[in-house]
């Protein structure tokens, strides 16, 4: 289970017919298709019965060890989000390697490390025409010699929207499809095929993914986590003087997450709303205890424009004792002694918390029991209904992106 709790104290009293009305247009945003991305929870679970009907018992699956993603943002972001936090609980599930980004040093290093015979290719991209996507696939074919109409084209398998150009490449050559929603748009699509077929393929158990994902998206529209209306309009009331918003993950093993989290708040509420103004809330990630130690200062000492989110996990499935081992002129430490480091880890997000706290800086905590794969499905969910909750108080389009269209055509004109 997973504890969700705000922090700074706001009056919301005379905000109710505010919270009723965001809830409504929530309500009717599902109903109406405008995001397909509330039905993925139930709807995701056709996906998994295909995999495991006519894919996973296939000696292509069963003597691959590595799943190879092409793919960039919202095509690999939630994946590598989830593959990176639940593999500690997974440690026998396939490799998953990313080729996302243009860097040529970065794909000659990885693809050194891609054995052909062993490796399943999945190439994403929702509009089908990608251009680091189809690049890099493109020198995937190369380097690896992919027979893509003979004897590789059990491995390769295609992600995209249907009748997209990526669908007619995929049906010409007769290559394995799976489709997103045309109203699921890529930042939201990790509980899609994007996310659920590369993980059910490596061996993740996707239908606890799914199933936390539906145990939040069943209480709140049963009106039982009101705490997520209540923060999204905090969040609005005050995106004027909260310019910011930082993640504090208390494990190392949420730093994808945390890229993922930076690309859905970004490119969803940094827009222009219905009055002309350019309004958003810039995210940040950081991990701690590693970022107390080169960002912390800047939240305490510096500009009060940032309100702060911490994850922290209760019980770690795993742990250690330090030991009870004291070292000359360092003895004021031993206090520390017969402890575990996931109880120091602990205590420090507390103490962190307890110290923006009482510097009066806006703060609220997510609490994981344990590491499972019920409660990241259901985080994934939380981040992504809080996003849609938040564009709704601000009255802006959530889920378009015309900045990063922008920068599409841009980059057209200096190749033609």
């Amino acid at each position: 289970m997973i504890e969700y709790c705000i922090n700074w104290k706001e009056e919301i009293e005379g905000e109710k017919q505010k919270i009723e009305e965001a809830f409504c247009r929530i309500v009717k945003e599902r109903e109406n298709g405008v995001s397909g991305y509330y039905l993925l929870p139930d709807g995701s679970r056709l996906i998994i019965e295909k995999l495991r009907d006519k894919f996973l018992p296939t000696s292509t699956i069963k003597e691959s060890d590595t799943i190879a993603i092409i793919g960039i943002g919202g095509s690999s972001l939630g994946t590598k989000a989830l593959e990176q936090i639940l593999h500690p609980i997974y440690p026998n599930a396939k490799r998953l390697i990313f080729f996302e980004n243009t860097d040529p040093l970065e794909f000659l290093k990885k693809v050194e490390s891609i054995e052909k015979e062993r490796t399943i290719f999945i190439l994403i991209s929702k509009s089908g025409s990608t251009i680091e996507t189809t690049s890099l696939y493109k020198l995937l074919i190369k380097s690896l010699d992919l027979d893509i109409d003979d004897k590789d084209r059990e491995r390769i398998f295609v992600i995209t929207d249907k009748d997209s150009l990526l669908d007619r490449y995929a049906t010409l050559h007769n290559l394995n499809r799976f489709f997103i929603p045309n109203n699921v748009g890529g930042r939201f699509s990790v509980l899609s095929a994007v996310g659920i077929v590369p993980l059910t393929l490596a061996g993740y158990d996707t239908l606890a993914l799914l199933d936390g994902a539906k145990r939040l998206e069943r209480a709140f529209f049963k009106r039982e986590a009101e705490h997520i209306l209540h923060k999204g309009l905090l969040y609005a009331n005050y995106h004027k003087d909260w310019l910011m918003n930082v993640i504090f993950a208390y494990s190392s093993y949420f730093k994808a997450f945390n890229e993922w989290y930076v690309q859905l708040w970004g490119e969803s509420l940094g827009k222009i709303n219905t009055k002309g103004e350019h309004i958003g809330l810039t995210p940040l990630g950081h991990i701690g205890s590693i970022d107390q130690h080169s960002f912390l200062q800047l939240i305490i000492d510096g500009p009060r424009d940032k309100s702060v989110s911490f994850i922290q996990i209760d019980s770690f499935p795993k742990d250690l004792i330090i030991p009870p081992i004291s070292l000359e002129n360092i003895e004021k430490n031993d206090y520390i002694n017969k402890k575990s480091l996931g109880e120091l880890l602990n205590a420090e997000c507390e103490a962190t918390l307890e110290a923006l706290q009482s510097e009066k800086i806006p703060t609220d905590s997510i609490v994981l029991d344990t590491l499972s794969t019920k409660n990241i499905g259901e985080l994934i969910f939380y981040y992504e209904l809080l996003t849609s909750i938040v564009g709704t108080f601000l009255n802006i389009n959530t889920y378009n992106q015309p900045g990063v269209e922008l920068g599409k055509k841009i980059l057209r004109k200096k190749f033609n």
